[in-house]
């Protein structure tokens, strides 16, 4: 299937931002200190915290189990939350002989070990092509495992299982913190947790630099695509079927992404705005998702995010448009036990597009691999 054909290449070219915003210094010393919050339940990064499930968070956790893959040493995140990652090398991976690393945010309900086996991600650890150079196949693939927390997400993936928390969303790099209107906002523990494992794996001195890549299934799309967004050191991102981190179902604190200065909380300023984003999704998914993710696309290239786009169908052929019968509301479809109408409302959302979200497009894993592998760092 000749792929590319089909793909919707849909960017906007800031010139300015982009070289402004790949530099982790540019933004030093120029973010906002005031912005007006004009709803009562909202911060400006979004929404608070997301409240961890404590006895759950201690019950699951990560085995690296399969792939060759090994537990990193555990690190408690900020909020002491103990934390873990699982790493996979290959052997020919060296001070000598860098390879590309590849971050890959599980989805929420199951975590690393699942996912990772029954996509074909890890599968391709020591061939896949990611720099270009026939000398040096493969990539460096490091896989943090969430906590579990309360999500806005419909039932049952709104609480009770690993996730990440794309709600509130103080990303800033190199800070602990960040002051705004007087009050310090610690980083997102989520967005630190990964970045000491990052730096842990690149200490290795295995790691090609230029070729950082963020991967990521459903929640852990979400959560990759507001990293990348939010960390200079992002090459390029591909992802599979991603909520809009910044606007879905019934999140009280949407916000809207732009380069510049937020005017208030209702917007948010992403640090990182030229990283290259590819996101392959259902034009049947899971609530009614599709059309949340045409208007995260169109959203962020108004940001000024180079953002491709790739629609498939049921049997993971290429499609050209959302299937309406799957719902058409641009936040999807919230349902829960005290809510139950949305299940009945997208019906076909909620059976077939769960399958869909659940069902890893194999065949398009190789054109994630193309376009990280096209999109170096400068």
């Amino acid at each position: 299937m000749d792929a590319w054909k089909h793909l919707t290449v849909l960017s906007l070219a800031v010139a300015g931002v982009a070289c402004s915003s790949s530099d982790p210094a540019s933004t030093s010393g120029k973010l906002a200190t005031e912005i007006p919050v004009t709803r009562e339940a909202c911060t400006p990064f979004g929404d608070t915290p997301r409240p961890v499930e404590t006895v759950l968070d201690n019950v699951w956790g990560a085995t690296c189990i399969g792939g060759g893959g090994q537990s990193m040493d555990d690190w408690d995140d900020p909020d002491g939350n103990s934390r873990q990652a699982c790493l996979y090398e290959p052997a020919a991976a060296s001070d000598t002989h860098k390879l590309p690393l590849v971050i890959y945010f599980h989805p929420s309900l199951v975590g690393v070990d699942i996912t990772l086996a029954v996509s074909n991600i890890r599968s391709q650890l020591d061939t896949a092509d990611l720099t270009g150079d026939p000398d040096r196949p493969g990539f460096i693939l490091l896989a943090p495992y969430g906590r579990v927390t309360e999500r806005y997400y419909p039932l049952p993936d709104n609480a009770g299982s690993p996730g990440w928390d794309n709600w509130y969303r103080q990303l800033e790099p190199d800070v602990a913190a960040r002051t705004v209107n007087g009050i310090s906002y610690p980083e997102n523990v989520d967005a630190a947790t990964v970045d000491h494992y990052v730096q842990e794996v690149i200490d290795s001195g295995k790691v090609d630099t230029r070729r950082i890549y963020v991967m990521g299934w459903s929640n852990g799309s979400a959560m990759g695509i507001l990293y990348s967004l939010n960390r200079p050191m992002v090459a390029a991102t591909a992802v599979y079927s991603s909520p809009d981190p910044l606007a879905a179902f019934n999140d009280p604190c949407e916000q809207t992404p732009v380069a510049g200065a937020p005017t208030d909380d209702t917007q948010l300023q992403v640090l990182n705005p030229s990283v290259p984003i590819y996101q392959i999704h259902n034009a049947c998914d899971i609530a009614g998702l599709c059309p949340n993710t045409l208007r995260m696309r169109d959203r962020l290239i108004a940001a000024g995010v180079p953002f491709t786009n790739q629609t498939i169908d049921n049997l993971k052929q290429s499609a050209d448009a959302c299937e309406d019968i799957c719902g058409t509301d641009p936040n999807a479809v919230p349902a829960s036990l005290t809510d139950p109408l949305g299940y009945l409302q997208d019906l076909p959302g909620y059976t077939l597009g769960t399958t869909n979200h659940l069902t890893w497009p194999f065949g398009w894993t190789d054109q994630m691999f193309t376009f990280l592998r096209e999109h170096p760092k400068d």
